[in-house]
């Protein structure tokens, strides 16, 4: 008990002088603010918003199980009327309906890829201008696919399109990429990859959908910041089953069914069986974003060394956002049980959807979640799942040309590493590239975010020409 009674106070002391050194080192290190404002070029955005207009009047609703290619060799042709030299000078490939073009640089050292996806989700609901209208208002273009992510592929089209006609010729080869298949996880990527191995091509850099010029990334941190997705989560559907004789619903049984599976639920979602933890990349994002934060978030932020163990338990508990950052998360979004209202199901399932953390990857996350289910006398089965993607490192060569582009093509707009929660088209290019960046070179405020797979999806059309400047300048320093 004295030994107790004289470590307590020393270690109170410790963490004083501890929480002091952070206080101090917050003080001396100051704030920082975001100074990027968007550059407005009329002329620039009336000629970009246009052709990303009728990139959305062209209906391209993906669904899986369908042949839709026809629908797609639609689109096509309207990117050969919107980019002509494009069209005649690079070498097209077409793949049941996927894209790929080839544009030959002085060298084949390091080629880089530009990508986004041609396909949309399905728009229904009363919207404000129809989902495919293209319609230009209010400085936006309007309609499904604008932000999600036509204007990407405009963008890098228009770029092409743009170096072409001054006779340019890049350093190294260049390949733009776009599948119909995105929006639903399926083959139409991995078509253009196989492709690519076929002809022994290993990217230097991959360029995709996932962070954006993002306003306010994080509550509290004012201003727009590039996030640049160095880090995919993997994904994962597992149907999670109860078993019984069934019977008539006037003598139900005890631990019927879908009594098991709602303990179960109830269980994963009060004490859930995932950790949390920061990975290198998180703790990198939260270090950059830091300084721009209030005092409060400075002093946390920016003393990781001191605090993560505390912040490891909060943030979860205050943000699903950030919960999502730093463990495997765990959605329940189908059930089944009875066929009839007053007959005891024989079988109920739930499913549910799992965004898998690397430190707690795939089998380790399925695992846990077997673990808690066998307690409640439940089976699980997984219906398809793949782990996290590597990360991309944060000192590498490709990183810090795309952070140097960014900040020569948006001046004062601090660049920061992101974990995509999401699931891109970028992962499929990993077996063959180390450098999978996950960016589009577009503004995306509050309403863009709703917006995208929501109602009245837009994009600000002064976001046009910095998106086409970002993309000609990764193949102008691509040397």
């Amino acid at each position: 008990m004295k030994t107790l009674l004289w470590i307590l106070p020393a270690l109170l002391g410790l963490l004083a002088v501890l929480v002091l050194a952070a206080l101090v080192r917050t003080l001396l290190s100051g704030a920082k603010h975001s100074e990027w404002k968007a550059k407005i070029q009329p002329e620039r955005e009336d000629l970009y918003a246009g052709k990303l207009s009728r990139m959305v009047r062209c209906e391209t609703v993906s669904r899986r199980d369908e042949d839709q290619r026809e629908k797609f060799l639609t689109f096509h042709k309207l990117l050969e009327e919107l980019f002509p030299l494009v069209h005649r000078n690079l070498e097209k490939t077409e793949i049941d309906g996927n894209l790929l073009y080839f544009w030959k640089g002085k060298s084949s050292d390091r080629p880089v890829v530009l990508m986004s996806h041609q396909d949309v989700v399905s728009a229904e609901g009363e919207w404000l201008h129809g989902p495919f209208s293209g319609d230009i208002a209010d400085g936006k273009v309007w309609g499904r696919g604008s932000a999600d992510t036509k204007c990407s592929v405009m963008a890098f089209f228009q770029a092409a399109e743009e170096l072409l006609a001054e006779g340019f010729v890049p350093d190294n080869d260049v390949y733009l990429s776009s599948s119909c298949t995105e929006e639903f996880g399926g083959d139409g990527c991995p078509k253009l990859v196989a492709e690519l191995k076929r002809r022994g091509v290993k990217p230097y850099l991959v360029c995709d959908e996932g962070g954006a010029i993002v306003q306010e990334p994080i509550g509290g941190v004012k201003g727009h910041f590039a996030m640049i997705g160095v880090l995919e989560k993997g994904q994962g559907n597992l149907v999670v089953s109860a078993r019984s004789g069934g019977g008539h619903s006037s003598y139900p049984p005890r631990n019927s069914p879908i009594a098991r599976l709602a303990a179960f639920v109830s269980q994963v979602e009060k004490h859930s069986p995932m950790k949390a933890a920061f990975e290198p990349e998180v703790e990198a994002m939260f270090r950059t974003l830091a300084p721009y934060g209030p005092f409060a978030y400075r002093l946390l932020f920016g003393n990781l060394w001191l605090f993560k163990p505390l912040l490891k338990v909060l943030l979860p508990a205050i943000s699903p956002q950030a919960a999502a950052l730093l463990k495997t998360t765990t959605a329940f979004t189908m059930q089944s049980g009875s066929d009839a209202a007053n007959v005891m199901p024989q079988k109920a399932t739930v499913t549910v959807n799992l965004r898998y953390i690397p430190h707690q990857g795939m089998e380790a996350s399925n695992e846990a979640l077997r673990a808690v289910a066998k307690k409640y006398n439940l089976e699980t089965e997984v219906l398809n799942a793949y782990d996290a993607m590597p990360p991309v490192a944060i000192d590498s060569d490709a990183y810090r040309l795309v952070e140097s582009v960014v900040g020569e093509v948006f001046p004062g707009l601090p660049a920061c590493p992101y974990v995509m929660t999401g699931g891109t088209d970028a992962r499929f290019y990993q077996e063959i590239c180390d450098a999978c960046l996950r960016f589009s070179p577009v503004v995306y405020g509050p309403e863009q975010m709703k917006g995208m797979h929501g109602l009245n999806e837009n994009i600000d059309t002064f976001s046009l020409p910095g998106a086409v400047d970002f993309y000609k300048t990764v193949i102008r320093r691509n040397r």
